[in-house]
């Protein structure tokens, strides 16, 4: 089962920040968004508030696990149609077969 801790991580890496990019968006340190993705803090209501309106994320993910990371349904698309994207090019370059 994954923590709360472990989710925090996953969606902070989906979004390509660091701790500290991550946790300035929101107004926090990078010990701070370390010691959540730890499992030793938990986020308080007005920062779980920043999170959903700076990053659009789906708070039921977030601290149950249920759902999909984000609320925008369309994210998973975009993020599937880039990689299809950056694949072909690098296949075009013939960096990848």
């Amino acid at each position: 089962m994954t923590t709360q801790g472990n989710r925090l991580k996953k969606i902070r890496k989906e979004l390509r920040l660091s701790q500290e990019e991550f946790g300035k968006q929101i107004g926090l340190s990078r010990a701070a968004i370390a010691a959540v993705e730890a499992d030793n803090n938990n986020f308080s209501q007005d920062v779980l508030c920043k999170l959903i309106l700076t990053f659009d994320i789906n708070i039921n993910y977030l601290l149950v696990g249920k759902g999909n990371a984000f609320n925008a349904p369309e994210f998973e698309q975009v993020k599937d149609e880039l990689a299809l994207e950056v694949r072909k090019i690098l296949r075009e370059e013939g960096l990848i077969k």
